[in-house]
């Protein structure tokens, strides 16, 4: 394919994220015909007709661009736990809400999608920022709720706060993180629902 590659961005602005864009729109199409593993940063430009060297002006690698199609999907199912959460009612109902809809959200756009699955599975075992800064961001979220509902007397309180919370999390893994999860299809809804119900009454003051 001939290089179409535009002249550099005189700076920072949107004809920049308009290529940034461009670059990860084609890598999303690209890794879903051949897969995240077997693509180059070499394939990309050739299928954009942009040179490499240009590309690597704006993604130092191509796990930074997988980063960035994961971050955008993680980023999703963040904001919409938060709009769960934020619906109010009691801690244990805001609970059983944020891991229903992560649950939802991750089978939704990480299993009926392949390509996505393929980039998360490579970004949790190889540990991407995106995956660490999403995990983190839901054990913020469940510190919220259960700090909510020691404060309203609904939760026990002699337990200390950070054992609870990794405990809870420990328990949701296979109904919350990607890999644990496609283990797990069959035991879903009950399962999820279950071990909920368990959290919620160990956790009753």
């Amino acid at each position: 394919m001939k290089d179409k590659t535009p002249p550099p961005p005189s700076g920072r602005g949107p004809a920049e994220h308009a290529v940034r864009d461009q670059i990860v729109e084609a890598a999303n199409e690209y890794f879903a015909r051949y897969g995240y593993g077997k693509t180059t940063v070499a394939d990309l430009a050739r299928e954009i007709g942009f040179s490499k060297a240009y590309i690597y002006r704006f993604f130092e690698s191509k796990q930074a661009i997988g980063e960035a199609i994961c971050s955008s999907r993680l980023e999703h199912i963040v904001a919409e736990t938060r709009v769960a959460i934020d619906e109010g009612g009691s801690a244990s109902e805001r609970l059983r809400r944020m891991f229903r809809v992560i649950t939802t959200l991750t089978l939704e756009l990480l299993f009926q999608d392949r390509k996505i699955y393929d980039i998360t599975t490579h970004a949790t075992t190889e540990r991407w920022s995106s995956t660490i800064r999403y995990q983190e961001t839901l054990k913020q979220m469940l510190e919220e709720i259960v700090k909510s509902g020691r404060d309203s007397g609904e939760f026990e309180r002699k337990t200390p706060l950070d054992e609870t919370c990794r405990a809870i999390f420990y328990a949701m893994s296979p109904f919350i993180h990607p890999l644990h999860l496609e283990q797990n299809l069959e035991l879903l809804p009950d399962a999820q629902t279950e071990v909920t119900g368990l959290v919620l009454r160990s956790l009753a003051s």
